[in-house]
């Protein structure tokens, strides 16, 4: 009887010398109705024609949910899934059950994230540290932003804030050449270190995440009649914790963030029952459709 296989291989169960030894041997696998399915944590070949087993679309559904990504929810992978169906659409003669699976495949996964909660939530450092404005219901659009530090995880807040609409965004370090590198990557303002009263004078939102082994931002450097956000994702910290005292002064240092992110995790992972509720109504319905199909054809011969 004929069926629709899967060969997956992914960081959880192979090293990364076998995942090249299966990704080399691949076009040993591969035919005119296969799927190729390539993140840089997994390969996964779908092949065949005929009937879908369900062990074969319940893989497939998880995988497009998130449930089998390192993290659990992850966005990205139902993207990835549906261009390696757009490419294996251009290059091979799919045949019909295969259409019908990864057709399925992309409704479970906009279903899982429209009806759960499994991809909601900062799972990053650089994630978290906008939902903590976000929930102080600042508007950033209005609020004079300023970041000290200048390494991937400011690169990624940077990003943030402008996509959200921030338009007042400064950016310090001790090297005012290396702030200007990125500042002309994101677009944002530099602000000379030496002048840091200054700024922090005007400054409505305060990240800090540098490499130094002191505190940058010290008590006396802040006004203490003006209204401030900071938060410090620096180890050891930039911030100095006396600040958390200052009534006008909402300080969070990089425990606070890292506890809502383990939260935000938490809650995903509470989520999973109800996509795998999901998974089996779609794998069911599909059933069906092909049930149906394989009448319709038996009938018509």
């Amino acid at each position: 009887m004929k069926m629709i296989t899967y060969k997956s291989i992914n960081q959880q169960n192979r090293s990364l010398e076998e995942r090249e030894d299966f990704f080399k041997n691949l076009h040993l696998l591969e035919n005119e109705h296969s799927v190729l399915l390539q993140t840089c944590n997994r390969i996964e070949l779908y092949c065949g024609d005929g009937d879908v087993p369900d062990e074969v679309a319940n893989h497939l559904f998880r995988v497009v949910s998130g449930l089998e990504s390192a993290l659990i929810g992850e966005q990205a992978v139902q993207g990835q899934v549906k261009e390696a169906y757009r490419q294996a659409r251009l290059q091979h003669q799919l045949s019909a059950p295969m259409h019908k699976l990864f057709e399925y495949a992309l409704l479970v996964g906009k279903r899982v994230r429209n009806e759960t909660e499994i991809s909601h939530g900062a799972v990053s450092h650089s994630l978290a540290a906008i939902e903590i404005i976000e929930d102080e219901n600042i508007k950033l659009a209005d609020a004079r932003i300023t970041i000290i530090g200048v390494n991937k995880l400011t690169e990624d807040i940077l990003k943030f804030l402008k996509n959200k609409g921030a338009k007042m965004v400064f950016l310090a370090n001790r090297s005012l050449n290396k702030a200007r590198k990125l500042a002309d990557i994101v677009g944002c303002d530099v602000c000379d270190f030496s002048e840091k009263r200054a700024f922090l004078r005007d400054t409505d939102i305060l990240i800090s995440a540098t490499s130094a082994p002191h505190l940058i931002v010290k008590a006396e450097e802040i006004d203490i009649n003006k209204k401030l956000l900071a938060i410090d994702l620096a180890f050891p910290r930039d911030i100095d914790p006396v600040l958390s005292r200052m009534p006008n002064v909402r300080l969070f240092n990089i425990t606070d963030v890292e506890q809502k992110v383990k939260h935000n995790i938490s809650v995903r992972h509470n989520e999973v029952e109800k996509a795998e509720h999901i998974i089996d109504e779609e794998i069911k319905e599909l059933q069906d459709t092909l049930k149906r199909r394989k009448a319709f054809l038996q009938k018509a011969v």
